[in-house]
């Protein structure tokens, strides 16, 4: 799997008053599949790009990204703003769901430009009219909906571990206490403090170890512990020590995601076909009540992985989660083509 990292700047479309831009990974496949797939894919609230791209122990090529790539598609991997070594503003309260999702929407534009202009790489073909995948886990998952909402950007949406209704972080019952306050969408982050944040989520509350209680909604028990460890240790600064898939930043507006219909409007503009991905322990309290969020689209897809946690792309049956949505986007795929034929169009 070939690596180019590229910078989009964002600063006329984000309008924060200050100088921004987006970073991504975009992973070229030794050999292109037909038609061509190019997937965009952004991290949750803690998690940088690397999340897509990191390999556990004992694996090698790629983590998720290498595994798609040697499949045929174009993978691309992006840091939200306030995320990874996407630019850090001045003052991130002023980041909006509304700020993050056109800057996704401008960067995934930028991408498919130098893709279809063959400017990206030498020897690198004009990559045109790809079928266009968004991926979104967590906090992705609520910036994809809302960028496809929006601005129709995807062929196919596919969403981990965020529910379209209401996402509620797991943890064991009887360790979570206190009143849940929820944020509503539109709130002035910048009036927030850290104790208003952790009453929305009790379960940040941290254990002796410095786990936050929610780490076994995180990570499953057969995950290897110095995993665990490093990813949840004082989650999500991590004292500092940042392994490879973090990020010690999260877009503020973050503390919205879990109000209920946080982003109900968009989920429901949604047209084309969904993919609703879940572990056996996540985000999403009724896997199987998620098609009613899409009401606009006529395909969509629900899978629970068993002996999953939240954190998908660190879950020993990981490569189960791959296999299904992959065949999920090449169906959409062959789903558009079809459907171009029918009406007399050209195929892609």
């Amino acid at each position: 799997m070939r690596e180019i990292v590229i910078r989009t700047d964002v600063t006329n479309v984000a309008g924060i008053g200050e100088p921004v831009e987006t970073v991504a990974t975009i992973c070229l496949p030794e050999e292109m599949a037909t038609p061509h797939v190019v997937c965009f894919a952004w991290p949750g609230g803690g998690y940088s790009r690397q999340y897509f791209t990191f390999d556990m122990p004992g694996s090698q090529g790629g983590g998720e990204a290498g595994w798609h790539t040697s499949r045929g598609w174009i993978f691309v991997a992006i840091d939200h703003l306030n995320t990874g070594e996407s630019t850090k503003p001045k003052e991130p309260s002023r980041l909006t769901y509304e700020n993050l999702a056109v800057s996704n929407h401008a960067t995934v534009n930028a991408v498919l430009e130098r893709l279809g202009g063959g400017t990206l790489v030498d020897d690198l073909p004009p990559v045109v009219d790809p079928v266009k995948i968004g991926l979104g886990q967590s906090l992705g998952g609520s910036l994809l909906v809302l960028t496809q909402g929006q601005f129709h950007t995807f062929d196919g949406i596919a969403v981990l571990g965020f529910s379209g209704h209401h996402t509620l972080i797991w943890a064991p019952t009887e360790k979570v206490t206190g009143p849940r306050t929820y944020v509503p969408r539109g709130t002035n982050i910048a009036a927030l403090t850290e104790e208003i944040f952790v009453s929305a989520m009790p379960e940040m509350a941290f254990d002796d170890r410095g786990w936050p209680l929610c780490a076994p909604g995180f990570h499953f028990e057969d995950e290897p512990e110095d995993i665990v460890a490093a990813d949840m240790l004082e989650y999500p600064t991590r004292k500092g020590q940042l392994p490879v898939w973090a990020s010690a930043t999260i877009p503020p507006c973050a503390m919205t995601m879990m109000s209920p219909g946080a982003i109900a409007p968009e989920a429901a503009s949604v047209m084309v076909p969904v993919f609703v991905g879940v572990g056996e322990r996540d985000t999403v309290p009724n896997p199987k009540s998620e098609p009613a969020a899409y009401q606009q689209s006529l395909d969509i897809t629900v899978y629970t992985c068993r002996g999953m946690a939240h954190m998908h792309n660190f879950g020993t049956p990981r490569e189960l989660m791959w296999t299904r949505f992959h065949s999920w986007a090449d169906g959409v795929a062959a789903m558009r083509d079809a459907t171009r034929r029918q009406q007399g169009a050209p195929a892609g």
